[in-house]
């Protein structure tokens, strides 16, 4: 008989304590089965909102933001679970003796795909942040060429132009300019800077795939620029794209546009896809008879080629894009062969030259399908050389940006998180006329992002960010989002978090560089900061055997500092200093989406903005911004879509605008109000498209949109109080060609 001392009693009872735990541990794991489910020919991207079923249950739960879920083997009643999603065929997995499962769909083919398609909800349920998605088939509804035309049938969007002599364009979020909304390409920030004043027009509609616009804080995963929202374009894939896509456009003004895409796969593991576009304006148009064209001219050529590389655990996209750009506005008999000194027609020339590109790559862990490494880098090259009259204004800026992203869970995936590192760089030099603007930003970051998300009703993200600016010093961003589902039809929404961006004066206010108006810095211009904050309220029903939705929202950004850009307090000029007092915006914005009869779908919004800054001490309502706005659209198709056509009005309330100088002070200081119209009809065939359009169908132009036209180089000149159409009716048509 072999007998045991004290030390080797203890080591025994520890040694069973540690397989008891291991086998409880075991056991507890065992009962739960988790998995993701995601694209079968895209690994890489997630399914979210999946339904997962046990088999002959109805006992299941629905896929998280990362497409994971967890079920209990208490509930099942056979082996299998059923799966299913919106565009994707059904499935049916044994999962037998595992608790871990990876399970891939395939998209629905044929006719059912259409279908599906256009029963898109526009307004996601499952984002916690406020979400509108803009699809391919909404992008299709107007005379959509570039990112400008994109938002023509969306309420929570305005694009305005900034003037009637250059053509450049802006976009508006919650009242705020466009320089305040984040603006990403495949969630890679893009078109900023000093790109600002023509960036709309960089991005070809035929390149893009779908929009989602953000209301409110997004995630501290982009970065800390984001103040009113943002928008992300998803870029079209090139595993998925049609082998061949071609849309070519003209209208009764003399545009033409030509738009080609061609995909291929070269093998399982790589495809690519070559986009290109130009678009042509030659024509000189004065319908107003201002001595003005009321459109600039302008050529640009723009190629994007994009790669995909799926192989296992790996998954990485990069793509390039170069564009060439000229524009030429002002007077009909403007020269642009000639120096501005040289002769007596004012004018305004743009030359642009830009490159960039771009790499995302992940890496999912095997056997967690929850738990990835991605790496995230982009980098641009932006320069241009421009004309405003005698005023030169000339600029560049080359920008780097890299993000490292880990994710994975805390104990289950009710609980993910998400950690990383960034870094920013970003050198600027502008020249107007005798004054010289440079600046070299070097900014590394680390952020971190929680998620709780329960899988029935409520998900919370709260996040952070630390960044070190060279210049600025500790840049704080907190943020927070919590999404709850009182039903799975009745959902509210909660956002709020901090913002904080350094300003570019001269790009961001181009429209007054078309005026008599002189520019003065009156103080060292320090980084915007504000706060928002707000909500979202959304209800989908049912109505006579017909689906429809209702949205409310409200958002409150206040401003602890602003670059002031102030045309109030000195008529004649503009004046830009730190914010002296309060600014604000309050955006309330109501949408009712519901399809009247079948196949006939109507939306209609009102918006309230009330946006105030103070100038020179004095709150003052933010000129050109409508405190009322109406919008309705109307979409018709016929079954199987041989026939669709769409028609937009939208009402604009009164605007307050700013004197020009001390002889016009007195003048109208409000726009008037006005409404517009577009209409568009499709017929489509087996692989054609042809369509047929007009913009402004009512014909409403803005009465006299330049001030002092007869005088361009006089004092009282001003072309950026524009509030209205300006080039009246346009009717368009064009055809586009596919191959699948």
């Amino acid at each position: 008989m072999i007998k045991s001392n004290g030390k080797t009693r203890s080591y025994t009872i520890a040694l069973l304590a540690i397989l008891f735990i291991f086998t409880l541990s075991s056991q507890a794991y065992a009962q739960q089965l988790q998995g993701k489910v995601v694209d079968k020919n895209n690994p890489g991207q997630p399914l979210i909102g999946a339904n997962v079923v046990w088999l002959g249950t109805e006992k299941g739960t629905a896929t998280d933001p990362f497409g994971n879920f967890t079920l209990s083997w208490a509930d099942a009643e056979a082996p299998a679970v059923v799966v299913t999603y919106i565009g994707y065929t059904p499935d049916t997995v044994l999962v037998q003796g595992k608790s871990q499962a990876t399970i891939g769909l395939g998209q629905t083919n044929g006719l059912k795909e259409v279908v599906v398609e256009g029963e898109v909800e526009r307004h996601s349920a499952l984002t916690p942040t406020q979400t509108e998605i803009i699809t391919s088939r909404d992008l299709e509804k107007s005379a959509c060429c570039n990112l400008a035309e994109s938002f023509e049938t969306n309420a929570s969007v305005e694009v305005s132009t900034t003037d009637a002599v250059s053509g450049a364009k802006q976009i508006q979020m919650l009242g705020l300019d466009g320089s305040y909304t984040l603006l990403t390409t495949d969630n890679v920030p893009a078109l900023r800077g000093l790109a600002t004043p023509y960036r709309l027009n960089y991005l070809s509609g035929t390149f893009i795939e779908s929009i989602d616009i953000i209301k409110g804080m997004g995630s501290v995963l982009n970065g800390y620029e984001s103040i009113s929202g943002q928008v992300n374009v998803t870029l079209r894939d090139p595993a998925k794209a049609e082998r061949l896509y071609l849309n070519l456009y003209g209208n009764s003004i003399g545009r033409y546009d030509a738009n080609l895409n061609l995909a291929t796969s070269l093998n399982n593991k790589w495809s690519t896809l070559l986009m290109l576009h130009t678009d042509q304006l030659h024509s000189r148009v004065d319908r107003n008879n201002d001595g003005f064209m009321d459109l600039s001219l302008g050529s640009q050529y723009n190629v994007f080629n994009k790669w995909k590389y799926e192989h296992e655990a790996w998954v990485s996209e990069f793509g390039f894009n170069a564009l060439r750009e000229e524009r030429v506005g002002g007077q009909m008999d403007f020269d642009e062969g000639k120096p501005q000194a040289a002769q007596a027609y004012y004018g305004t020339t743009s030359e642009v030259d830009r490159l960039s590109g771009f790499n995302k790559t992940s890496y999912t862990f095997p056997g967690k399908p929850y738990q990835s490494l991605g790496l995230i880098t982009s980098a641009t090259h932006h320069k241009f050389n421009s004309n405003y009259g005698l005023r030169k204004y000339d600029g560049e800026q080359n920008s780097a940006n890299a993000r490292l992203i880990f994710q994975s869970i805390i104990g289950d995936t009710r609980h993910t998180y998400k950690a990383g590192l960034s870094y920013t760089f970003e050198d600027y030099s502008e020249n107007l006329t005798d004054s010289i603007f440079s600046r070299k930003e070097y900014v590394p970051g680390a952020f971190g992002e929680y998620i709780y998300n329960n899988a029935q009703n409520l998900t919370v993200v709260a996040g952070a960010r630390v960044d070190f600016h060279n210049l600025y010093g500790t840049v704080f961003t907190p943020r927070l989002n919590v999404k709850y589902d009182f039903s799975p039809k009745t959902i509210v929404r909660v956002a709020t978090g901090r913002g904080f961006r350094v300003a570019n004066p001269i790009a961001e206010n181009t429209a007054a560089l078309v005026s008599s108006r002189k520019f003065t810095v009156l103080e060292e211009l320090q980084p915007e900061e504000a706060w928002n904050i707000g909500g979202s309220f959304t209800h989908y029903f049912e109505h006579a055997g017909r689906l429809g939705a209702f949205v409310t929202d409200f958002y409150h950004t206040s401003f602890t500092n602003q670059v002031v850009a102030d045309m109030y307090s000195n008529p004649g000029q503009v004046l830009f200093y730190n914010l002296d007092g309060r600014s604000y915006s309050n955006s309330f914005q109501a949408e009712l989406q519901y399809e009247l009869v079948k196949g006939l779908d109507a939306k209609a919004a009102y918006k309230y903005y009330d946006v105030k800054t103070s100038y020179q001490g004095e709150l003052l309502q933010k000129p050109m911004i409508p405190k009322h706005r109406f919008f309705v659209n109307l979409g018709f198709a016929t079954p199987f879509d041989k026939w669709r056509a769409d028609l937009t009005t939208q009402y604009f309330g009164l605007m307050p605008l700013a004197p020009v100088s001390q002889q016009t002070e007195q003048q109208m200081h409000t726009s008037k109000r006005f409404a517009t119209v577009n209409t568009q009809v499709t017929r489509a065939f087996k692989r054609w498209e042809v369509y047929l359009g007009a913009e402004n169908l009512l014909n409403y132009r803005q009465t006299d949109p330049i001030i002092g036209a007869s005088e361009p180089f006089g004092s009282n000149f001003d072309a950026s109080m524009v509030w209205g159409p300006i080039t009246g009716r346009v009717v368009y048509a064009g055809l586009r060609f596919r191959i699948d």
